[in-house]
């Protein structure tokens, strides 16, 4: 069964909605989220699916600039993917995911960012990358420090022209996605 996919601007995105996603994200990760609907920032777009009114899946997306060794890139970072774990196995992150393809598809991105290791993500034309890695770490909801450190979880899919050098440093120029 496929849903509806709904595309939500940050600054539309009403209480109720980030009250729904912050319960989401705490159903579906043991990460703590502070009660927020993010982990890391606040992002730019929410692609959200809901059932019968109640949201049962997420991906968050933020538009940044980043610097792959002396190429600045735009690219569009992936977080906060979410499925209700009452609802896993149903397509439903396959089903959204393709929808932030699609969204990314339209806009001024190189390529889509993401941060995980799921197959899924292959699946769906990602590809993991080597790169070393500059970033503003982030715990307990405080800024801590710069890391340089290589990341083996670093995927990237071209939405154009633009090749992806695997062997350049990646400055993120802030916190990951």
């Amino acid at each position: 069964m496929t849903h509806t996919v709904e595309t939500i601007p940050e600054h539309h995105l009403t209480r109720e909605d980030d009250a729904a996603i912050a319960a989401l994200l705490k159903q579906a990760f043991t990460t703590d989220f502070y009660g927020r609907s993010y982990f890391q920032q606040r992002h730019h777009v929410r692609l959200v699916i809901r059932d019968e009114g109640r949201i049962i899946a997420h991906i968050g997306l933020c538009l940044r600039d980043v610097r792959l060794g002396a190429q600045m890139l735009t690219v569009i970072g992936i977080g906060d993917v979410a499925t209700d774990p009452a609802q896993r196995g149903q397509g439903l992150a396959s089903q959204i995911l393709e929808d932030a393809i699609s969204v990314a598809r339209t806009g001024p991105a190189d390529f889509l960012m993401l941060f995980g290791d799921r197959p899924m993500y292959q699946g769906h034309g990602f590809v993991s990358q080597p790169n070393s890695l500059t970033y503003v770490s982030m715990e307990d909801g405080r800024t801590c420090e710069i890391k340089t450190e290589p990341d083996d979880t670093l995927m990237i899919y071209p939405l154009g022209e633009v090749e992806w050098d695997a062997a350049a440093p990646l400055d993120l120029m802030g916190h990951k996605f």
